[in-house]
């Protein structure tokens, strides 16, 4: 691939997903886009990408970002988060929203691990929401990942990674080599495609949002325009879960750190007054 066909597909990436791609990623760009190259009867990564730049194809577009898009995910991930929703977020949620309901949005979602784990928590522990009735809104880019989200079905290896043996006995069932999550956890999730660079996405207002391993590919001001989004769709005493290697700092003055709570921020009274 030269240095003119890596700059026209790192632009695209940038303006459609506002992923970063440097120069010294040639070797994830050849690695991902030669497949999909094969799949679509073409002899190299250049030919596709001229065809992408002569027809403007639409699917094919997507599909290249579709396939450039990190997808790492599996259940109950990196465990802090999952205990920061179960001993912080809903202990102040629950009581401060009785009489209504409490709204989770996962962005950035894969193939619904992440959303399918707080479903299952919220299934087998109740008084976590202290009878207020969840509703978990579950977002992607990728056309792909939102359909074997809304399937339920993983493979061994899925249910393997940080799945507890219990919960894959209570909530799956095996169908040949692969698990399917129950349809009672598959219908507390409500999966939607979206574009976090899509700057008049409309979903409502959350209480919850969890945005995880998802700013790292950003730079500096698509991180500052995608938090202020997300602020703007939060109620006031909202909470939003990164990742560890992300931060609000010196990005945005939309969120307040949650104290001794490494990756939780909640909305900063200031913003929730102007929203």
């Amino acid at each position: 691939m030269n240095s003119q066909d890596f700059d026209f597909v790192a632009q695209l990436l940038r303006r459609r997903a506002g992923i970063v791609l440097t120069g010294d990623k040639m070797y994830l760009l050849e690695s991902r886009l030669a497949p999909l190259a094969r799949k679509e009867g073409l002899p190299s990564i250049d030919d596709l990408i001229q065809v992408v730049r002569a027809r403007r194809d639409e699917r094919l577009i997507t599909q290249v970002v579709d396939v450039m898009t990190t997808n790492e995910t599996f259940f109950f991930r990196d465990k802090t988060p999952f205990d920061h929703f179960k001993e912080a977020i809903m202990p102040a949620l629950a009581p401060a929203r009785r009489g209504q309901r409490i709204r989770i949005w996962n962005a950035a979602c894969s193939t619904g691990q992440e959303p399918y784990s707080l479903a299952m928590m919220l299934d087998q522990s109740p008084l976590l929401a202290g009878g207020v009735p969840v509703e978990i809104v579950a977002t992607d880019i990728s056309d792909r990942c939102l359909e074997r989200a809304r399937q339920g079905l993983f493979t061994q290896f899925e249910v393997q990674r940080g799945l507890p043996i219990q919960m894959l006995m209570h909530y799956f069932t095996q169908q040949d080599d692969h698990w399917r999550i129950s349809e009672k956890i598959r219908s507390m999730v409500t999966f939607k495609k979206l574009n976090l660079m899509d700057p008049s996405f409309t979903l409502g207002k959350f209480d919850i949002v969890f945005c995880r391993n998802v700013l790292i590919y950003f730079d500096a001001p698509t991180k500052a325009d995608v938090l202020n989004r997300i602020a703007s769709c939060m109620n006031p005493g909202g909470f939003l879960m990164l990742g560890a290697a992300e931060s609000v700092i010196g990005i945005t003055q939309a969120f307040e750190n949650s104290q001794d709570r490494r990756g939780l921020y909640k909305l900063s009274q200031k913003t929730a007054k102007v929203a």
